[in-house]
């Protein structure tokens, strides 16, 4: 897994790779940010406690949108930038790699036809004019 971090040592994005699973499982990001994500490396059989999701107040006074990009097929290289705008990292994603953004500004150029990506974000989502700010 790599952490990229900004200029206070905050991790702003995280690109996780096929290679990362372990057996069990491994938590991605810390409790506090909005998005959450866990690596799962299971055997035949393993089985969870049926259960549902209760809704909660947010415990922050405001909210982010912050996104994640799984590589299903193809490859996806990334552009990652700071919270001022500035460009910090680059990943080529392939097939079974993550990326996830946190804080600070990404783009993203498909590497190969027929590429597919799931895009998770959490919203609720009130258009660009609210939700971005273009570099």
């Amino acid at each position: 897994m790599t952490e990229i971090f900004d200029d206070n040592g905050e991790v702003i994005h995280l690109v996780v790779n096929k290679s990362d699973f372990k057996k069990g499982r491994q938590d991605v990001i810390n409790a506090e940010h909005f998005l959450q994500c866990a690596l799962l490396n299971m055997d035949n059989g393993k089985t969870f406690k049926p259960h549902k999701h209760n809704w909660n107040k947010p415990d922050k006074g405001k909210v982010i949108a912050q996104e994640s990009w799984v590589v299903i097929q193809g490859s996806v290289k990334c552009f990652f930038y700071d919270c001022n705008s500035n460009l910090v990292a680059t990943h080529v994603l392939s097939a079974g790699d993550a990326s996830f953004t946190l804080q600070g500004g990404h783009n993203y150029e498909i590497l190969e036809d027929n590429t597919l990506v799931y895009e998770y974000k959490t919203g609720p989502y009130h258009g660009q004019e609210l939700d971005k700010t273009f570099i």
